[in-house]
């Protein structure tokens, strides 16, 4: 597991950290001194394809007031990515095990995109385990492909400077925030062994997982969604089936794309705070 490169670009009061769950190593990012007994955990969950580095630019404001965990998702960033099925049954089952091996007994989560999808899939399966969730554009409604989701398949199937470059500019409103470090960190990492199996397999898995739309309903804990009003991966349209959520608020950010985290930080983090607390 080389971690060489994506290290130097975690700030110093992260920690990373690796726990072992029976056949599986996962990596995953902290505080320096994590207690599992605390009352304010938040767990964060990247996209597809993505690693725990995506969270980097807010994970500073949301520690002062929060225990941060942010795992490389299984099959992603620098944990193991196995030959198996990645259903959302799986992911889910991943994400009740990593809990479990943590000690944590619950949580608030905000899961990004896939990570949304996660999310919302893992709190209708264990609501106790969850204070609240924010969503931020979350995967699940969506059943047919963008020119920009395109673009991102292609570049982890053909990692290329040119291809990965483009993929991420076409993420964000303002293409030129994109650092070259994360587009070298996508292309070292899809290239590692089975990553480019881990990514298409979890996409056949969203593809054949039941619609979200008409099950939300089940969900009880107060939840944010917050979408970025440019967004060309995930359209604010479908934002529209999470209405079902009884206690549903929805924030859209203006000047963003699908990183809202990364593209306006500050803000984000001010309205994730103002939710959570």
């Amino acid at each position: 597991m080389n971690q060489e490169h994506v290290i130097s670009i975690v700030r110093q009061d992260i920690s990373t950290n690796l726990v072992h769950m029976d056949e599986y190593t996962i990596r995953y990012l902290s505080g320096n001194d994590f207690n599992p007994d605390s009352a304010r955990i938040l767990v964060l969950l990247h996209g597809i394809g993505a690693s725990a580095e995506r969270w980097a630019p807010v994970f500073p404001r949301l520690s002062e007031k929060f225990e941060v965990i942010i795992p490389d998702i299984i099959g992603f960033g620098y944990s193991d990515k196995p030959t198996v099925e990645y259903t959302m049954d799986f992911f889910v089952e991943f994400l009740d095990r990593f809990m479990k091996a943590l000690y944590i007994k619950q949580a608030s989560f905000i899961g990004w995109s896939f990570g949304g999808f996660l999310a919302t899939e893992f709190t209708m399966k264990f609501p106790s385990q969850v204070n609240k969730l924010v969503l931020v554009s979350p995967a699940g409604t969506m059943r047919t492909s963008t020119q920009t989701l395109d673009e991102y398949i292609m570049a982890a199937l053909y990692p290329t400077y040119e291809n990965v470059a483009k993929a991420f500019s076409h993420m964000t409103y303002n293409s030129e925030i994109v650092p070259e470090s994360t587009i070298r960190d996508f292309i070292n990492r899809m290239r590692l062994p089975n990553a480019k199996y881990a990514f298409m397999s979890t996409l056949l898995g969203i593809r054949d997982s039941p619609n979200l739309a008409g099950r939300l309903s089940k969900i009880k804990v107060p939840t944010l969604c917050i979408w970025g009003e440019h967004d060309q991966m995930i359209p604010f349209q479908y934002s529209a089936a999470y209405g079902d959520i009884p206690s549903c608020t929805t924030k859209v950010m203006k000047g963003c794309g699908h990183t809202p985290p990364i593209e306006n930080p500050e803000d984000f983090t001010k309205i994730v705070l103002d939710f959570l607390q």
